[in-house]
């Protein structure tokens, strides 16, 4: 059988599926307010799944849900209700719509064209524990992730347009073919496949988005919050045209710190964020920090914030 009709008739098998996914409305556990949160769509053992609608009509009541998911106009265009920009948004074919867990949505369709919504759910639990560690990175996906730790209520999305070409499209077409053929191993495969295609959004992202910083030292900055696993005065002078001995000038005139000083900061930072809102060992966000002995990173953190990583916990 063709690769292409394998697709469809797995699209086909996900559509058909979508009526009878675990739809299941509660009112918020919190009590704080009246809404309702869709729980987890899925199977109880599956971490990552996929879903896909295929019609001209739907009308989902607005609602919460208790996970990360990533919505694709995969053919046709529909209407999706976001809380935080409490208006519809137009999804065009070829869009995608990244939601964070309680983010306020609903997906509204009435028209002649049909349209297909492909769906990409992540468990809260499973994202914290296997992905947000390695988006940290990317200190504005970081962020977007780690906000609903922070505030519940974050009701964050991005929405932008990919192009025909992204390997966002190849990487969203084999997490079907596996989810709906799945093997002993298929979950171990989605988060893989789940965290690739993550990165591929982050930069089809930041291509259409990302502003540039107005002054040469937050371009700097910048450069260094980005590149601060790898970055030295020497890759930093190439970057920018400056010769290392007058970037190290440069730094310290505008900012009053050493670039070491700024890197060791940089550093500290998201160290603390992870330690305070995720529950990896301090060993491990050691290393995530750049830090291959732990004994320095004990140091270190102690010497910045008066304090122990332990004590952080």
């Amino acid at each position: 059988m063709e690769p292409k009709q394998n697709l469809t008739q797995a699209l086909d098998q996900l559509a058909a599926q979508f009526p009878h996914l675990h739809w299941n409305f509660r009112p918020d556990p919190s009590g704080t307010r009246v809404e309702y949160i869709s729980q987890w769509l899925g199977e109880p053992d599956e971490d990552c799944m996929v879903c896909a609608f295929k019609g001209n009509h739907i009308h989902e009541r607005f609602h919460r849900q208790d996970f990360f998911f990533f919505n694709f106009a995969y053919t046709g265009s529909y209407i999706a209700l976001s809380a935080q920009s409490q208006h519809q948004v137009l999804m065009e074919e070829g869009d995608c719509y990244l939601g964070q867990p309680y983010s306020g949505y609903a997906l509204r369709k009435n028209s002649p064209e049909n349209c297909l919504i492909v769906g990409v759910l992540i468990k809260t639990t499973a994202f914290y524990r296997y992905y947000l560690s390695q988006l940290a990175a990317d200190p504005a996906l970081f962020h977007f992730f780690l906000e609903p730790k922070l505030n519940r209520y974050a009701d964050g999305c991005l929405h932008f347009p990919l192009p025909p070409d992204s390997p966002v499209w190849q990487l969203l077409n084999l997490m079907i073919l596996e989810y709906v053929n799945p093997k002993p191993d298929t979950q171990q495969i989605l988060q893989s496949l789940a965290l690739s295609l993550t990165f591929y959004i982050a930069r089809a992202y930041h291509q259409q988005h990302q502003d540039t910083p107005t002054s040469l030292t937050d371009q700097i900055l910048a450069y260094m919050e980005t590149h601060w696993d790898t970055v030295t005065l020497e890759t930093l002078g190439k970057q920018f045209g400056f010769h290392p001995a007058s970037m190290s000038r440069l730094i310290k005139q505008n900012t009053g710190q050493t670039f070491s000083q700024q890197l060791l900061h940089i550093r500290l930072t998201r160290a603390k964020l992870l330690l305070t809102q995720t529950q990896l060992p301090v060993e491990e966000i050691a290393q995530l920090s750049g830090y291959n002995d732990p004994s320095n990173f004990y140091r270190a953190y102690k010497k910045e914030y008066g304090e122990t990583p332990r004590g952080a916990l």
